[in-house]
């Protein structure tokens, strides 16, 4: 895969998952063979991904990865076992050339959406990018992150949207940033688990509200979103990252099901 016609296609939403983190093998291509054979039944577009490398965490003693080139080589075996393209995130220039030599996409993190050098790095390589909001930033802010990339040479871009800074702990999501970001020409998508994150917990772990996951997903799909980013993992609660606002992976297929009806629907 490597344009975003064999994404948007379908005339369906496409589907960006996996554990928030490669921690192991085995995890890794349980959560790629099931979330593989759902969207293959229910004809959705899949991008397994994962991170191969966590660099924002809030402690210094978080889970931040196996290992680079371990991590690396999983979501390469992910792609090649069940033919699926793969996306995982990267923090720092010399991250995009590595990176790229294993996965379809390279994401940028939310923080990270300003950092022209990342931002140019990960267009040069030619593979698709997806550019995460920042918390911060208004949705039309994002014209400038494009513009990076399209002038780096790369219009195979996509953009997500992850909620909105709301006083310290707490995130929101203004449905109205979806259509506004579409104008830009490219596709967007919803990034329906980290926007129900609670940051800045005074323990220095991310808190979540993942009852609502079901809520934020039928939203982004009733005003028009063109993709949905779901972390799932089979034990959330026993997940190295971001556990508290993932989906337990045997809710993804109901989930989606649901989904499909409302985007018929329309």
């Amino acid at each position: 895969m490597s344009t975003i016609d064999s994404l948007t296609k379908t005339g369906t939403f496409f589907l960006l998952a996996g554990p928030c983190a490669i921690e192991n093998e085995t995890i890794a291509m349980q959560i790629a063979e099931k979330i593989s054979a759902i969207t293959v039944k229910l004809g959705i577009p899949y991008v397994f991904k994962g991170s191969y490398k966590k660099a924002n965490r809030s402690k210094v003693d978080s889970f931040t990865g196996i290992g680079d080139e371990k991590a690396l080589k999983i979501l390469r075996k992910v792609k090649e076992t069940f033919n699926v393209p793969t996306i995982t995130d990267i923090h720092e220039t010399h991250d995009a050339v590595l990176a790229s030599e294993y996965v379809d996409v390279l994401q940028i993190p939310a923080f990270l959406c300003r950092q022209t050098d990342l931002l140019i790095a990960a267009a040069r390589t030619g593979k698709m990018v997806n550019v995460k909001k920042g918390q911060f930033l208004s949705p039309s802010a994002m014209k400038f992150a494009i513009q990076k990339i399209v002038d780096s040479g790369n219009n195979q871009v996509l953009l997500t949207e992850r909620g909105t800074t709301f006083g310290y702990t707490d995130l929101v999501v203004d449905y109205r940033g979806i259509p506004e970001m579409q104008r830009f020409g490219f596709p967007v998508v919803m990034d329906v688990t980290h926007s129900l994150q609670q940051p800045n917990q005074v323990s220095g772990v991310t808190g979540g509200l993942p009852d609502l996951i079901e809520t934020i997903a039928k939203a982004a799909v009733a005003v028009g979103v063109d993709g949905l980013f779901i972390e799932t993992h089979p034990e959330p609660h026993k997940a190295l990252s971001d556990g508290a606002n993932m989906l337990p992976l045997h809710l993804l297929e109901p989930l989606l099901e649901k989904l499909l009806r409302i985007k018929k629907a329309l």
